[in-house]
């Protein structure tokens, strides 16, 4: 089933932008501000639209109203938990979805505004599409999910025109040949140099166009949509990259022992023990120093990862087929998550979660790529968060070793 578009008209910021629209036309030079109105237009008749989806979402009539609607609406909170709750409904996803159809819509606006807002929902529809997927028992038989696919197919068909046609190339370059800070200084004049010949190879191959998702490409539609929510990942909510991370560790399955073996071997163990945050100050005697150091303890321990991430909350979706071209952009995501220094700590922690369920997953799949890929992650954080916790503990220690001034005697004054 294909989503049939619409469009409204007869709304007041559509005239106006008609009329703006026909009047650089003739002038043949549209100025910034033409532009600029033109752009608030199209957001606010998209923010609009979306009200009559969602009527008792009474706050999004503010948001049109703000001097840049669609960025009001990338980082509203409420307004991502409402439609979020509204593509995770069990109807939701069909080919008859007026919120899918409004999603396929606004991403074919040329606002680059109202595309952020359908890319951070990527995640959610790919979560979920892919876990329904896999749900084929025979008493519950996978509804449409036609709205979720044509969703995804329109990022695919943008991806496919923008490489039009055209393999992602890398050049490996000739280790056989000295580098520029290896090669000796006493060559001799006349010795001939070897230009080193780069060898070229293909990271991606070019995408076939496709009209509709099958089970054969579904993995690399999926793949190719979230590539494109990677790239404005610096410009998604932090609510965003939680539902990937938390569908990760739901497509990943595996929550056995195995995801925190690197955490056990790692410096000794010292990783998210509850041991390793000892601090001895010079006088014992003195208790709202132990107190100040205890509490801060505490604090530092809750940096460590949860053990189960069924009984945390952080995972999910289903287990799902994970081949390598699907897992890529997953893990470049969750390496984001994990290092870009702006994120939250419950994005990080949800990343972390996420990444050892893929490594106990991949463990058990035997696949060297995603051991290998996982394994680095999971180094890279067990040091952010080794550091973290030794910063914290020196700057603690140094607060209660360092004395306190004394405080002046209090004059009073007697009449």
């Amino acid at each position: 089933m294909e989503i049939q578009l619409s469009r409204t008209a007869g709304s007041p910021s559509q005239a106006s932008s008609d009329h703006l629209s026909s009047n650089s036309n003739q002038n043949g030079n549209p100025n910034s501000m033409q532009s600029w109105w033109e752009a608030i237009s199209k957001a606010r008749s998209r923010i609009h639209a979306l009200s009559s989806i969602l009527p008792f979402f009474t706050s999004l009539s503010s948001l049109a109203d703000s001097d840049r609607p669609a960025r009001s609406l990338l980082e509203s909170h409420e307004a991502h938990m409402t439609i979020s709750s509204s593509l995770s409904s069990s109807s939701s996803g069909s080919g008859d979805d007026p919120l899918c159809q409004w999603l396929y819509e606004t991403f074919q606006s040329s606002n680059p505004e109202l595309r952020l807002v359908v890319l951070s929902f990527i995640p959610l529809i790919a979560g979920i599409y892919l876990s329904r997927v896999v749900s084929t028992a025979s008493d519950n038989p996978t509804p449409s999910l036609a709205g979720f696919e044509a969703v995804l197919l329109a990022l695919y068909a943008s991806e496919t025109k923008a490489r039009g046609g055209k393999p992602i190339l890398i050049s490996i370059p000739d280790l056989s040949q000295p580098s520029l800070y290896h090669a000796s200084r006493n060559q001799s004049a006349h010795r001939v140099t070897v230009e080193p010949q780069p060898s070229i190879g293909v990271l991606c191959h070019p995408l076939e166009p496709q009209i509709d998702v099958k089970s054969t490409k579904r993995a690399c539609i999926v793949a190719i949509a979230l590539d494109c929510y990677f790239k404005q990942i610096s410009q998604m909510p932090s609510c965003s990259k939680l539902d990937l991370c938390q569908f990760a560790a739901g497509w990943a399955g595996q929550n056995c022992p195995c995801k925190s073996e690197l955490d056990d071997i790692a410096e000794g163990g010292c990783y998210g023990n509850e041991n390793f945050a000892r601090v001895r100050v010079a006088d014992e005697d003195e208790e709202e120093e132990n107190d100040l150091i205890r509490d801060s303890v505490e604090g530092m321990n809750r940096l460590g990862i949860g053990e189960d991430c069924n009984e945390s909350g952080f995972s999910r979706g289903s287990r799902v087929p994970l081949p390598w071209e699907l897992l890529q952009p997953v893990l470049r995501i969750l390496g984001h998550c994990l290092l870009a220094p702006l994120n939250s700590q419950d994005v990080r922690d949800a990343a972390s979660l996420a990444v050892r369920c893929l490594y106990a997953r991949a463990s058990h799949d035997l696949v060297p790529q995603a051991i290998l890929a996982t394994r680095s992650l999971i180094q890279l954080d067990n040091r952010a968060r080794f550091a973290a916790k030794a910063a914290a503990v020196a700057n603690v220690a140094s607060n209660a070793i360092t004395p306190s001034k004394a405080k002046k005697p209090e004059n009073l004054l007697v009449s």
